[in-house]
């Protein structure tokens, strides 16, 4: 799989994606990075790549001209590199929500190639957008300084997915939002914690109970948190009952692994 990311600052991309899993994938091969900087296609001395925007308003707007000329040359690199369709993906919060559901989706073809535009300043003049961009995505309900982090984290979040990226690959099938449910709560050493113990069922050794207990708290822990979530998956069957039960669990004691009380 191929990232090419068109970016003011490739510095900041570059470094950020060479750490951890993302890091190692790419040392493995699973995946490679393109940077292209929007600067090296201005045309004046100064390398200009903004300017006011029309109708007045605060801020600057990427110019089109240089940004278009970065896309086609990142487009044009990674058909070269043996992409045959190259995606140009938008970070913008005015795009749809990234989803575990549309990862996979990115993800699902090892020789797919992407172009992610990260932007700046107000944003990139709406004629790129509509000459240039496949899709526009958004990380979430807010706005950042410029597209570099989103792009990455939209480039971790893919990169993941690949076989052969996690050291365990059961990791990515045990995330949050998969079968669209929160992730269960985890522990490990020391049992006791500040007067806070670990579950006992984690330390039975019952493989069956400690799978229906995670079951059960992924679907409590989304119902407490996302509800939304649990709207969008059809209940009944053991789930059902594993909420009910959580549910009663949860009004008799909200705080299962609170301190013991002295005295």
């Amino acid at each position: 799989m191929r990232f090419d990311v068109v970016t003011l600052f490739p510095a900041l991309v570059e470094h950020a994606a060479a750490f951890g899993v993302t890091g190692r994938a790419r040392e493995r091969g699973l995946w490679s990075l393109g940077l292209w900087n929007p600067r090296d296609y201005a045309t004046d001395v100064h390398r200009t790549v903004d300017d006011r925007p029309y109708g007045g308003g605060p801020g600057m707007v990427m110019l089109p001209g240089p940004l278009a000329a970065a896309i086609r040359a990142a487009k044009a690199a990674a058909h070269a590199a043996g992409v045959r369709t190259p995606r140009t993906l938008y970070v913008s919060p005015a795009g749809a929500p990234l989803t575990h559901t549309r990862v996979i989706e990115l993800a699902s073809a090892a020789d797919a190639g992407y172009v992610v535009i990260a932007g700046r300043y107000e944003g990139v003049d709406e004629r790129v957008v509509a000459g240039e961009v496949d899709e526009e995505i958004a990380i979430g309900d807010f706005v950042v300084s410029g597209g570099e982090l989103p792009a990455l984290m939209l480039i971790d979040a893919v990169v993941r997915q690949l076989p052969g990226a996690l050291n365990d690959a059961d990791s990515a099938t045990q995330d949050s939002f998969v079968d669209a449910l929160l992730d269960c709560p985890h522990y490990t050493r020391p049992e006791v914690f500040e007067g806070r113990p670990v579950p006992g069922v984690l330390l039975s050794g019952n493989h069956a109970e400690i799978r229906r207990w995670r079951r059960k708290q992924a679907l409590g822990r989304t119902w407490q948190r996302r509800p939304d979530l649990l709207a969008l998956r059809a209940q009944g069957g053991d789930d059902e009952r594993l909420l009910d039960e959580y549910r009663s669990e949860a009004a008799r004691d909200p705080d299962p692994v609170a301190p013991a009380k002295q005295g």
